[in-house]
């Protein structure tokens, strides 16, 4: 149990690293010098995936720390909410 406890912070810190590493959909949108329909296309798919990860990483969250119903919709929410602020 200490091992998985342990593992699952490590992926944790490792998510967040990257997250907080990774510049927002915007600024990606910048760099690859996109414009008008083509921006806002990938700043829509970015944001998308960006979402999907979090929320993978917070149903295993939830899931470790046993959550169910209300709780585990409520954790989940604010972690995912947390997690994608950067993105955007």
């Amino acid at each position: 149990m200490k091992t998985l406890f342990l593992a699952a912070a490590i992926a944790l810190l490792a998510s967040t690293g990257a997250s907080a590493a990774t510049p927002s959909c915007d600024a990606q949108a910048a760099e690859k010098k996109l414009a008008g329909a083509a921006k806002t296309s990938f700043v829509k798919k970015c944001q998308k995936d960006a979402t999907d990860a979090a929320t993978k990483t917070c149903d295993t969250q939830a899931a470790e720390k046993k959550l169910a119903g209300a709780a585990k919709n409520s954790f989940v929410k604010k972690c995912v909410t947390d997690a994608t602020a950067a993105a955007k």
